[in-house]
């Protein structure tokens, strides 16, 4: 007997470039937005890491905060729509082992994430020279991130049974972690306490080593970004793979 796991993942990449205007197109004029915003109000009062100019700071910032944000709301988004209108059943029934549920899914939110991330870094480059020094850093931190909010989306997606939980989830936790892991800021410009208090956060972790990539220059070791990263995706996977294997809110 054949597995669904192709068919799962071909239904999760098509639900979202089937409406990749929503879906890429929107967050990437978001992205941009906000780099027109601040880069007019801050290049040249703003240097970072002594010789990068602020508008190229921000660009791989604004690369990651959506790529996270997006990664995060595609597997959440299909989970709980599954669970509203009724149609959850049909992952339970063909020959599809958790395992390969969760793989579908992750790959689905990794590729979302990447096509956005992709694109915003296209359009910056009609604004400034945004050089690589890194390559390497910067795919291993892209997928490692968005692995991070993929596994992240599939537990709360399993976890939400309706869109207000959903929404709790992202303008309680997501989108706070977002906004305070450095996108538009280097830690070492705030006092001392919010240094410690961007520390504790690991989406910290995934902008400053995907700027490593692009400057070669971090506020703190890639390394040690690295060991975080790894560490909370490794975790996130555990426990996405447990949920799926134990059936939980998905059988009852």
């Amino acid at each position: 007997m054949g597995s669904g796991f192709p068919t799962l993942l071909r239904k999760e990449l098509m639900r979202f470039w089937k409406v990749a205007f929503q879906t890429i197109a929107a967050p990437v004029l978001t992205a941009l937005m906000y780099l027109l915003i601040f880069a007019h109000v801050l290049e040249g009062r703003v240097t970072v890491y002594d010789s990068v100019p602020y508008t190229a700071f921000l660009i791989p910032g604004l690369m990651m905060m959506s790529m996270l944000q997006n990664a995060f709301a595609n597997p959440s988004s299909s989970l709980i729509q599954s669970r509203i209108s009724g149609n959850l059943v049909f992952i339970l029934l063909p020959p599809l082992s958790h395992r390969e549920i969760f793989a579908a899914y992750l790959l689905a939110s990794i590729a979302r994430g990447l096509c956005v991330g992709i694109c915003v870094w296209a359009i910056s480059l009609f604004f400034v020279h945004l050089p690589v020094a890194n390559p390497l850093w910067v795919i291993l931190f892209a997928v490692m991130s968005c692995g991070i909010m993929g596994t992240l989306g599939l537990i709360a997606g399993l976890w939400s049974e309706k869109f207000d939980q959903l929404a709790a989830f992202q303008n309680f936790l997501i989108m706070p972690a977002t906004f305070l892991s450095g996108v538009f800021y280097s830690i070492h410009s705030l006092p001392p306490f919010w240094q410690t208090v961007s520390h504790w956060n690991p989406l910290f972790y995934t902008i400053d080593g995907f700027r490593y990539g692009f400057f070669a220059a971090s506020d703190v070791s890639p390394w040690f970004s690295f060991a975080v990263v790894a560490g909370v995706f490794a975790a996130l996977c555990l426990i996405s793979l447990r949920l799926l294997a134990s059936g939980y809110k998905l059988r009852n």
